[in-house]
């Protein structure tokens, strides 16, 4: 009996995660949009009390444009959604440029803290999956910008200098497309949030398949709320002069534990 019911449980299972990747029209009509493409209703302004008054973040033609070129007398500044999220997946199309030698990234299951202790007089705690045009190998890794922390997790390394022989093979192999002399050139992420398990993909490719077991749900991650449910925030980093767009931003909340299709 007890066997019985155990493969009853299993087929139950992979016939779950079979439907799943299968049925993609029904995929399709559970994915939500993030953005409305005119105004950015659902998002906030996260940054220090001296930036308030400065607007790097809005929509134009359709997406979202951060443009810090030359304006670099600013702190962080992320543009962070409303709600908060645990499991999902999110993906959305990004257009970066060569002239643009800024930072970004997407945070994730993270939250804003403007108490007295905060850091900078403000600061958004959680993991990154990080954006970076002048270096493509960075695109898709994860750096922990939670206090205390403030490295890379995926690869792990010590602090924020990014060692290049520990990256991923696939990061090595990571293109991006820059839209500088090609205007309809978009680059593709896609962030999947499972329990502990984080992937990233960049133009399908994938680049990070972490078990953060340990890391984001340690005490110290629990303690600031963030690493297991929090908001999604694109990031402007300090004194950047940074120009990049984002768009089709969806997330698919509660995803089954099944491999990205």
């Amino acid at each position: 009996m007890k066997i019985g019911l155990t493969v009853i449980l299993l087929t139950t299972l992979l016939s779950g995660c079979v439907e799943q990747v299968n049925n993609s029209q029904a995929d399709e009509d559970r994915w939500k949009s993030l953005f409305n493409g005119k105004d950015l209703t659902g998002w906030e302004v996260k940054c220090v009390s001296q930036d308030r008054s400065k607007v790097f973040w809005k929509a134009s033609d359709g997406a979202i444009e951060c443009n810090s070129l030359g304006r670099p007398e600013h702190d962080y500044v992320w543009l962070m959604t409303e709600k908060e999220y645990s499991n999902f997946r999110l993906r959305l199309k990004f257009q970066v440029f060569r002239f643009s030698k800024g930072n970004s990234g997407v945070q994730f299951r993270s939250r804003y803290d403007d108490s007295d202790s905060a850091p900078r007089g403000g600061w958004l705690n959680g993991p990154q999956v990080d954006i970076h045009p002048p270096m493509p190998l960075r695109t898709g890794l994860i750096y922990d910008e939670t206090q205390g922390v403030r490295r890379w997790i995926h690869p792990s390394l010590e602090n924020s200098q990014i060692v290049v022989e520990k990256a991923p093979q696939a990061a090595h192999e990571t293109e991006l497309k820059y839209a500088d002399n090609a205007p309809d050139a978009w680059n593709t992420l896609d962030l999947i949030c499972a329990g502990m398990k984080i992937e990233t993909f960049i133009n399908g490719r994938n680049i990070s398949d972490f078990d953060a077991a340990g890391i984001l749900d340690d005490e110290l991650h629990n303690a600031h709320n963030v690493g297991t449910k929090g908001r999604i925030a694109l990031q402007l980093h300090t004194k950047d002069e940074l120009f990049i767009r984002f768009k089709d931003v969806e997330i698919l909340e509660s995803a089954p534990l099944c491999t990205h299709d």
